[in-house]
């Protein structure tokens, strides 16, 4: 009798997830050559595969569309984390991270538009989302712990922090839609500019009247 009546169904699910994974680099690929609209016909010629084969692995462009849109998510973090991980001086840190967004986006302009831009997707879970809730998070820690440290009410970290991730991906798809009307480096010091007027005046917040100090009073949060 078999001890491991599973180790059969293991591997084969290991062998499907290594499968489905080289597909959507394949898709990827795909994506970048032949444009955002591509077609699943398109997708499977590209890979190598039939079309029958690539609906094995996923059961609908919906689900192709997530895989995609989950990889690219983890593109978007990788080239933003490094960027502003090298700098120090607190508005060189939204400055880096403000272009590396919109260098990686410009560079990469199928893929974002294949991600964001399809009406006709069943979507079950949201991609766009999620790498939204994973970048406002961590800025929402930062600026949690900077209030803190001024003795002011925290609460506005996660709203704020939405706030700047929804206002720079708003733009840059503006960017995208005009055909970068203007360069990368002006537009990143446009919205460099406009947000640090926000994150430098949280230092000045606990002495404006009706302000976060006063609020925190009112409320007790921390």
């Amino acid at each position: 009798m078999n001890p491991n009546p599973d180790g059969r169904k293991g591997r084969w699910a290991g062998h499907r997830e290594q499968r489905r994974a080289e597909l959507t680099t394949a898709a990827i690929d795909a994506i970048r050559h032949l444009g955002p609209e591509v077609g699943m016909d398109a997708i499977a010629a590209h890979a190598g595969v039939s079309k029958p084969v690539l609906y094995r692995y996923y059961a609908d462009k919906s689900q192709l569309w997530l895989a995609v849109g989950q990889q690219a998510a983890g593109m978007v973090l990788d080239a933003i984390t490094p960027a502003v991980a090298s700098v120090r001086e607190e508005r060189a840190a939204i400055a880096a991270a403000i272009d590396a967004y919109l260098a990686h986006i410009a560079a990469d302009t199928n893929l974002y538009q294949f991600v964001v831009h399809q009406p006709d997707i069943a979507r079950g879970r949201d991609v766009v989302a999620d790498v939204v809730d994973t970048v406002a998070s961590g800025l929402a820690r930062i600026f949690g712990d900077r209030l803190r440290a001024r003795g002011l009410d925290s609460g506005a970290a996660l709203p704020w922090a939405y706030g700047v991730v929804g206002y720079v991906q708003s733009v840059g798809d503006w960017w995208l839609r005009q055909q970068q009307p203007i360069s990368r480096e002006a537009l990143g010091d446009y919205l460099t500019t406009f947000l640090w007027s926000g994150v430098s005046g949280i230092r000045q917040a606990a002495d404006v009247p009706g302000g976060l100090a006063a609020y925190r009073e009112e409320t007790g949060h921390g």
